[in-house]
């Protein structure tokens, strides 16, 4: 069968697109938008569910790419773990039809990938789960209310707490706001409806500032606190096994390690899949990379990864204009003290994969915001004249989606309140739908980049040697054309699944072989690629390494007979040489 061009292949796509690319899916449209490219696409597009949510949601997964049951290395690209960062869905949804195409027609573009990192994305194997949390991102959508992850709570004995509802009776749960001498915030001058911390200066009047809903075990005086986590207690990024830590030190831990079905089945499947090689894990908001390491400082981290990371940042950074950060030196709430659970910690040091966060989204930099010394401070550190920035961006740019009117309403705990204020769904957790194409387009094409430098394993055709006697010598010459060596991160060498290349040879007929010869062990390969800046390419002393990316197997067979040579291992795959001596 012919393949098709790029240009039908691109509007084969088009067809069956649900929209995904200026628009948030809810679930149904999201299943449908799978569902299509699968039935469309058998030959490249596997559908699967790894798991179910409580409210009986799938976990859908795609595989992309010719032969799926056949192991070679593959990518992880995963969005919306957080509830209400849907652009991470629509992000996921972008690499896998840029896949899909590709793989129906790999003459294609891949978004400007150049053709000899085109020729090696070939043979990769793409795994995209669009939406971690599905029941999280439904209830955002649907109600507008704050999720970290999960709608659910079974903690017991929980004090009393602010439980997120529609409190006015128009389908969402934004915020609240009630007079108060005592209140913390005022409203702008400038763009009405926006609510800035109150200063010295203000006169008033003076408002509290609630999630709109009620308090579960109201005494009828004391209101407590809110918190991001007072009705969803879970955060699947601090759930995952590698340094977790319970909920007394690390906020939305869970109750255990992996206590959440969907945490759970993201490992449960990804750690039969060691071929794994770089996970790609997609949150919102801020324009960022976030790389391990995530509990110490760079100068602790392994010269050959942090030389890697480098390369890709800087891809990464040319491609989508976000800077690439340390995850401790940069993105720790508080300095020294490292987040637990993380998938990203789990996916680099469990699995051994070149894996970091992408923060997708530039607001601060949209609204004018300088970059903070500490990225993440970028978040704590926004003042009245940043918040009235984006307040008017919001106006100007964003069709005024963030910030609401006030509503005055009759609230049954608290009297008369106003609702309305700021709907954070688009503009604010996620780009405006304008946006939105252009910033998938920006990160597929940095990705990409990231899936070419994939280890590859190369042949040469066996040497075969006649000795006489019914003796023959065969040599087979084994090499890595890769980018990445076969254990793909240094630090991952002494994990259990990244083992080493080995050579296994099968007879048929009357050919023989020593039994030590039958199983041989070639070791890592390296591959050509070497980070960026890893202090190996100074122009005054240019030097390779030794062909330490090749290795040589030589058996002596007796007999005349088929004999079959099998390289390779978990994590690169089988290549496979037949021959007759």
């Amino acid at each position: 069968m012919t393949a098709p061009s790029t240009s039908d292949a691109r509007a084969a796509l088009a067809a069956l697109s649900r929209g995904f690319r200026a628009d948030y899916l809810d679930y149904d449209a999201l299943t449908a938008q799978v569902k299509a490219w699968a039935a469309a696409f058998p030959e490249v597009v596997r559908l699967t569910s790894i798991g179910q949510t409580p409210e009986g949601r799938a976990l859908w997964l795609l595989t992309i790419g010719r032969d799926p049951d056949r192991v070679r290395p593959a990518v992880w690209v995963d969005g919306n773990m957080h509830a209400s960062e849907l652009a991470g869905s629509s992000m996921a949804l972008a690499m896998a039809e840029d896949a899909i195409a590709f793989q129906l027609d790999p003459r294609g573009d891949f978004r400007d990938l150049p053709a000899p990192a085109a020729r090696a994305l070939e043979d990769v194997l793409w795994m995209v789960l669009p939406r971690m949390s599905p029941d999280g991102a439904e209830a955002v959508l649907k109600t507008g209310r704050y999720v970290r992850s999960a709608p659910r709570d079974d903690r017991p004995g929980l004090p009393a707490r602010w439980v997120s509802e529609d409190v006015d009776g128009d389908g969402l749960a934004l915020l609240m706001r009630v007079p108060d001498p005592c209140g913390e915030y005022v409203e702008s001058a400038e763009v009405p409806g926006l609510m800035l911390p109150r200063l010295i200066e203000d006169e008033g009047p003076f408002y509290k500032l609630y999630p709109e809903g009620r308090i579960e075990g109201f005494d009828g005086h004391t209101i407590p606190s809110p918190h991001f986590l007072s009705d969803n207690h879970s955060d699947l990024n601090r759930n995952f096994p590698w340094s977790w830590a319970p909920p007394h030190e690390q906020a939305g831990a869970g109750a255990f390690a992996l206590s959440e079905p969907e945490a759970r089945a993201v490992v449960e499947f990804t750690s039969k899949h060691p071929e794994i090689f770089a996970w790609l894990n997609g949150h919102t908001f801020g324009g960022v990379f976030i790389r391990p390491l995530g509990h110490l400082a760079d100068t602790k981290m392994n010269e050959q990864d942090l030389a890697l990371f480098r390369q890709i940042g800087a891809w990464s950074e040319a491609l989508t204009g976000y800077p690439m950060v340390s995850g401790f030196e940069e993105f720790t709430y508080e300095p020294d003290k490292p987040l637990h659970g993380d998938l990203t910690d789990y996916a680099f040091h469990q699995r051994g994969a070149i894996a970091y966060v992408v923060e997708l989204w530039d607001l601060f930099a949209r609204i004018g915001m300088p970059r903070k010394k500490r990225f993440v401070l970028a978040y704590s550190e926004l003042g009245r004249p940043e918040m009235i920035a984006l307040g008017k961006w919001d106006a100007a740019h964003n069709a005024g989606r963030v910030v609401r009117p006030w509503r005055p309403t009759e609230h049954p705990q608290l009297g008369r309140v106003e609702v309305g204020g700021v709907d954070p769904r688009v503009g604010l957790w996620n780009p405006p739908y304008e946006l939105l194409a252009e910033v998938c387009e920006r990160q597929s094409a940095a990705f990409a980049r990231v899936a070419s430098l994939a280890p590859r394993l190369d042949l040469d055709a066996p040497v075969v040697e006649r000795l006489g006697e019914g003796l023959a010598r065969v040599t087979l010459t084994v090499r890595n054309v890769g980018y990445l060596p076969t254990n793909v991160l240094a630090s991952a060498t002494a994990l259990e699944h990244a083992e080493p290349v080995r050579v296994t040879v099968t007879t048929e007929g009357s050919a023989t072989v020593d039994a030590a010869d039958a199983r041989a062990t070639l070791g890592h390969l390296d591959g050509w690629g070497r980070g960026l800046y890893d202090g190996s390419g100074a122009l005054y002393f240019q030097r390779s390494r030794g062909n330490t990316g090749e290795a040589r197997v030589r058996l002596l067979v007796r007999g005349e007979g088929a004999l079959t040579l099998r390289v390779g291992s978990c994590r690169v795959g089988h290549r496979e040489v037949h021959l007759t001596t």
